[in-house]
This record gives structure tokens, sequence and C-alpha cells, in this order.
């Protein structure tokens, strides 16, 4: 019985990290492109979906509008499903002054069980590794 509790603590304590590592990645992302170049910027978060011109620079904008979902999903028999996880999308919202990211923001209803902006990490996950590396 001792092995079972150190192990149901063992597991809990696993999948906070797991929460904690999915939600962090999009604030980290929020400080680490902060400088990088447009033509990187594109290169590791694709073509973005919108672009608007402003005076002293330049909006870029992708959506991730397929629901992404958390990790807690019950199947059982006879197509029974219990779904315990938060639904999210997310936009990724990024200015650029002189070529050069300026700020990173996210939009939409991007909490899901792992936390909040989790269903953002998808967008800036390339990226937050490109940055790391530089």
């Amino acid at each position: 019985m001792i092995q079972f509790v150190n192990l149901r603590k063992f597991a809990s304590f696993g999948l906070l990290l797991l929460a904690s590592a999915c939600s962090s990645l999009p604030l980290r992302a929020k400080h680490d492109l902060i400088g990088m170049g447009r033509s990187d910027l594109i290169a590791c978060a694709g073509v973005p979906d919108n672009v608007t011109t402003l005076p002293d620079g330049e909006v870029l904008q992708w959506r991730q509008d397929q629901q992404v979902q958390g990790p807690f999903t019950i199947k059982g028999p006879m197509s029974l499903e219990l779904d315990l996880s938060g639904h999210g999308t997310c936009h990724l919202v990024v200015r650029l002054q002189q070529e050069r990211v300026a700020q990173v923001e996210y939009t939409g209803p991007n909490a899901t069980l792992l936390g909040p902006y989790s269903a953002c990490r998808p967008l800036v996950l390339a990226c937050e590794r490109q940055a790391k590396k530089n």
C-alpha cells in the first residue's frame, strides 16, 4: 500500500511538471523572441495568416483555430467518452519594428487543463527552440 501511495505522488508530480512545461513555453517565448529577425521568425513559425503594415513596422498573426485539448480524455465501450480537459485555440500576434520582433502577444480562448496559453505552444515551439540556439 505504501508503494502505491508513493507511485501516485510520483505520477502527480510528473504530471505537474509536464503541465508547467507546456504552459510556460509560450510565456518564455514572449521574451525570448524579442529581437528575432523577420525572416528567422517566418522560417520557424511559417507564413503568417495575416499581415498588417503600420507606420512604424508591421503586425503578423498566426491562427491556431483547430481546438487543442488537454491530456485527459477517457474513452469507454459503446463510444462513451468523458473529456476532463479544457479546449483552446490561439492566435499568435507579433509586432515588428525595423524588421525585428518587438512584441509577442496571444489572443483567443487559449487555456486548457495544462494551463494558460497552453494552446499556443504549437505556434511558438519551433521559434522558441531557434531562439535558444542563438
